[in-house]
């Protein structure tokens, strides 16, 4: 054999050599069905479910936008859903991580409203009126948000009457301890005075503030800063916050958008969101930094 068949020889070897490095390197191509990642992010339908009704191309943009902001509002209830039952098992670790978690959620639903916070009325109008009488408090989702926040209000189950599995779902809600409620719970149960009136109220009506549990949180506030009740204290205030920052955020794009025009579905558009945006998320943690 030669030197120059030798060297040849060699060469195929490496190339064979890094072929091999590389198909071991190589993600797995070929499935006999759909792919795992399809299977578990359901990818397909997600990128599905967009069906625009007008001809508009910004239409797009708007239904995206309001999807991706319905799987945060969702991910948002679970977490807080979880924080309520780890309160009421004092659980206080296992609620605080579901807050924290929360609260990167929130910070990236309200990014949500970029695509959408600088429309001007011409470009909103363009395919405002595909969206009929579908208006965004009518969102199922968005409403157990809210009602865990305390918000609640029997009224607000009459647009799910036609869907019975929502409407049951909003009906268990709005019965149910909010996410404040648990705190309360917890706080009296380490020996805080928390009115017994508070305590064993109607769940199913709006939480209303009050100077006693006002006093609780002046109390936990000056004392220790690192005891665990006190950093609960700023793990709700970093939601409320997050919470009204969305709702700003909502107001000042609706007033971009279509000024003070009447809002789809009837709302009172900017006037309603005005309301709501007025409005504090745990308001005893709010103003009794004012007795501290």
């Amino acid at each position: 054999m030669s030197h120059r068949t030798h060297a040849r020889t060699a060469d195929d070897r490496t190339a064979d050599g890094r072929d091999e490095a590389e198909r071991q390197e190589s993600p797995n191509l070929d499935f006999a069905g759909t792919t795992p990642y399809e299977d578990y992010v359901r990818a397909d339908v997600l990128t599905h479910l967009q069906q625009p009704l007008s001809d508009d191309p910004g239409e797009m943009a708007f239904l995206v936008t309001t999807q991706v902001m319905e799987l945060w509002f969702t991910v948002i209830v679970h977490e807080w859903e979880t924080a309520g039952r780890a309160l009421r098992e004092d659980r206080l670790p296992v609620a605080m991580a579901a807050l924290r978690r929360s609260a990167s959620e929130l910070e990236a639903l309200n990014a949500s409203w970029q695509p959408l916070a600088r429309l001007t009325p011409a470009e909103f109008n363009a395919y405002r009126a595909a969206l009929g009488e579908g208006s965004g408090f009518q969102s199922a989702m968005y409403r157990r948000m809210e009602f865990l926040l305390g918000e609640k209000s029997s009224s607000m189950l009459v647009p799910h009457r036609g869907a019975p599995r929502v409407h049951e779902e909003l009906e268990k809600a709005l019965h149910q301890p909010s996410l404040y409620d648990e705190v309360l719970h917890l706080l009296a149960r380490r020996g805080h005075a928390v009115p017994r009136a508070v305590l064993e109220r109607d769940l199913s009506q709006r939480y209303e503030p009050g100077a006693e549990v006002e006093a609780v949180w002046a109390a936990i506030y000056s004392g220790d800063q690192d005891s665990d009740l006190a950093r609960l204290g700023e793990a709700l205030t970093d939601v409320a916050e997050l919470v009204w920052r969305w709702r700003n955020d909502h107001l000042v794009a609706t007033r971009r958008a279509m000024g003070a025009k009447t809002g789809t579905g009837g709302s009172a558009g900017v006037a309603w969101l005005e309301k709501r945006a007025a409005k504090t998320v745990f308001p005893e943690l709010w103003t009794a930094r004012s007795h501290v």
